[in-house]
């Protein structure tokens, strides 16, 4: 090399020197690519600071960054939808699918954003724009769709923080039916009297709901209170990031597990516990063929583990790059698992409880209505068996009693009024969500002995699981918007929360439950399974899956199962295609609606959103995919700059600086790339390679002295925006 160049010049002087990409790899020699880094990184416009892979948060310990991605991907939905699911689609039978689906959609594509975060060490807008430019918008969109989950979650919360200081009394303060005095006598609630005691108090008491979504009705204060806490409380865990929610997460994701032990010894010991759990473990095998079985399993595995959020991909992205992402993938799919039917099995043991409650009160209303009946002699007596004893009526005495009654009245029977009060009828009752939560289970609880104690442990787990995946929410905003625009995170963090709380309002009028329906059902559905398909195929088809094998397996130490090959490129685009195109149909044919409390019925109707709802729901949908297509129009035609074209290298003493220019020659970009100027090459090192599915040997051999580029640095194995 010529001693008067500036490479040789770097070692006898401590002056940073700056010169173009083409010139110094024309001169230089091979080096020890120990003791030099090359830095790759480009950006339109001007300089940018990246901080050194050091200077990210990390991990405080493997432990707690598995709870976190627990906390995030087990929430409410394990809670409240997958045993209704469970009970609607089969039983026992729904496992099948679930289990198969799990296993070529769920776990591959968990493993995939979790290799991603930790390959890149970005939030999603920062790894989707290095995996694919074009695509870059995909990162954009899960900010969008964790704001819109944000927003009404943590409704839910509020909820469920409502509830809890209401337990602290006893008794609880909807076990009981309120009674109004007029004059001398008591009257009873007419709404509550037409429904039950913790119907009404859900409806009235606390939503204190209007009739529909048109008439907001104002804000309820104590629900707004409720969610300025919920808001201050996700503030104060992800104020100072991973540093901050790390912590949390200690309990936050391991006392729900605590609880729901506690709730099945507890259940398991109830009257009519083992009636709920056989009901809902025995399969239905037939509805393994009903092809709605299959698109809800896929649906609930997808939002099962939080995929296309973005929190799987910010939390991996604090890991070290050699932590084994295969093994946490496979673990967390499963923990998800196991916790889903184990709060099946709580749910279900207390739903048998109360659903013998129920049956022993039909019985002893209709026993009511049969003796008034003897006594105005409507019914002859020799149709009551001889052994039936009115004042210790059993189940089995009265069924027998209704078939007698039944056969021999056939013509006029239904004018008695008399229900066959089957238990079958009662645990067949399919409930979810807020109506599982805040009155189905809250009613069971009324029965439990110290039922304050279980009703305040049950709300302060929702409130746990809630905030686990708000946490996660949270990082799926935060941490791509700090990575990408270097705000500062406190201030940007508090900024969301303020913000989220006064957009949140809309949720808590007195109409709010009816946005949190249209929020839940429409606003994320769609817009992930998009996400997720783009994912899939930015890595499988425009990255390339045996690159990002290739990376896995340098990232890793070993080369991840064939099985992955064929699932990422073949069989879960296809499925996730699937389930995006039954979406749409399922959201053509079926017209949005939402069930709506009628106050005057004291019960629920059906309503269809009207068109202003409409309008808004669709918003929704296009807000949130609208990124999408937006950068990658302005990036096909160039006018955002995908960073290509600004490359330059500058260093100092020996250790290789970043510094940014514009290189206005395109033959210096080609130089370097060895491709066009659009396309970045991997900075991974590619002195190996894995050739797919089949092959003996991950060594490639090249032609160039180091790696492809034929230059005297190995290019470090960071992308650029680590370094």
């Amino acid at each position: 090399m010529p001693k008067n160049s500036k490479v040789t010049q770097r070692e006898h002087s401590s002056e940073h020197v700056t010169e173009s990409v083409a010139d110094l790899l024309a001169l230089e020699e091979p080096v020890d690519y120990k003791q030099s880094i090359l830095n790759v990184a480009g950006e339109a416009g001007g300089k940018q600071k990246v901080a050194d892979v050091e200077d990210r948060p990390a991990w405080n310990s493997k432990l707690q960054y598995i709870l976190a991605q627990i906390g995030f991907s087990v929430g409410l939905g394990n809670i409240w939808r997958f045993p209704y699911l469970c009970q609607k689609n089969g039983g026992g039978a729904y496992l099948v699918p679930y289990l198969v689906l799990l296993i070529i959609i769920g776990i591959p594509l968990f493993f995939l954003e979790l290799a991603v975060g930790q390959r890149i060490r970005r939030g999603s807008i920062g790894v989707w724009h290095y995996v694919c430019p074009r695509l870059g918008g995909i990162g954009f969109s899960s900010c969008i769709v964790c704001l819109f989950v944000g927003l009404y979650y943590n409704v839910i919360i509020g909820w469920s923080i409502f509830y809890f200081f209401k337990s602290f009394q006893y008794p609880l303060p909807w076990s009981e039916c309120p009674v109004a005095r007029n004059g001398t006598a008591a009257v009873v609630e007419p709404e509550c009297e037409k429904s039950s005691a913790t119907t009404y108090f859900w409806y009235r008491e606390a939503l204190d709901i209007s009739n529909s979504i048109s008439e907001s009705g104002g804000l309820n204060w104590k629900m707004t209170l409720c969610l300025l806490v919920a808001w201050g409380i996700v503030g104060m865990a992800v104020v100072k990031g991973i540093q901050s929610s790390g912590k949390v997460m200690y309990f936050s994701s391991l006392f729900p597990y605590v609880v729901l032990a506690c709730f099945l010894v507890r259940g398991l010991l109830l009257r009519g516990a083992v009636d709920g759990i056989l009901h809902m473990f025995t399969p239905k095998l037939d509805k393994m063929l009903d092809p709605q079985v299959w698109r809800e399993a896929a649906t609930q595995v997808f939002f099962a583990l939080g995929l296309g959020f973005g929190g799987v991909i910010a939390f991996s992205s604090y890991n070290k790059q050699d932590n084994n992402c295969h093994f946490d993938a496979a673990l967390v799919s499963f923990i998800n698992f196991f916790t889903s039917v184990l709060a099946t099995l709580v749910v279900f043991a207390v739903l048998g409880f109360k659903a013998n409650i129920m049956n022993e009160k039909c019985v002893v209303e209709n026993a009511e209505k049969i003796l008034g009946y003897l006594n105005t002699d409507v019914l002859s007596r020799a149709l009551i068996p001889p052994h039936v004893n009115f004042s210790h009526l059993t189940t089995k005495d009265y069924a027998e009693m209704y078939k007698v009654i039944k056969t021999v009245k056939e013509d006029h029977f239904s004018a008695l009024g008399l229900d066959p009060c089957l238990l079958e009828d009662e645990l067949d009752k399919s409930v979810q969500g807020t109506g599982l939560a805040f009155i189905a289970f809250t009613e069971a609880m009324t029965h439990f002995p110290a039922s304050p104690f279980w009703s305040v442990m049950f709300f302060l787990m929702l409130i746990n699981l809630g905030l686990g995946s708000m946490i996660g929410t949270m990082a799926g905003i935060t941490t791509p918007i700090i990575d990408t625009f270097k705000v500062p995170k406190e201030m940007f963090t508090v900024g969301c929360c303020v913000f989220a709380f006064f957009v949140g309002l809309l949720f808590v009028q007195r109409s709010g439950n009816y946005f949190v329906t249209m929020f839940d059902d429409y606003s994320a559905t769609l817009p992930l399974t998009v996400i997720v398909i783009l994912e899939n195929v930015a890595v499988a088809w425009i990255y390339g899956t045996k690159k990002f094998m290739q990376e896995l397996t340098e990232m890793l130490g070993f080369q991840p199962y064939r099985f992955y090959f064929y699932m990422w490129k073949f069989v879960s685009p296809l499925c996730m295609a699937v389930l995006t195109t039954a979406s749409i149909i399922q959201l053509g044919v079926t017209p949005p609606g939402y069930s709506a409390w009628i106050k005057e019925e004291a019960a629920e109707r059906y309503l269809y959103f009207p068109n202003w709802a409409m309008a808004l729901l669709i918003t929704l949908i296009v807000v949130a995919v609208l990124p999408i297509p937006v950068v990658f129009v302005l990036r096909h035609f160039h006018l955002l700059s995908d960073g290509s074209n600004t490359l330059s290298v500058s260093y100092k003493k020996g250790r290789m600086m970043k510094d940014i220019s514009n290189l206005e020659e395109n033959d210096e970009t080609r130089f370097i790339l060895s491709k066009v100027p659009s396309e970045a090459p991997s900075p991974m090192p590619t002195h190996r390679s894995y050739l797919g599915p089949g092959s003996t040997s991950p060594l490639e051999t090249s032609g160039n002295p180091n790696g492809r580029y034929g230059s005297g640095y190995l290019l470090a194995s960071t992308p650029e925006s680590e370094l």
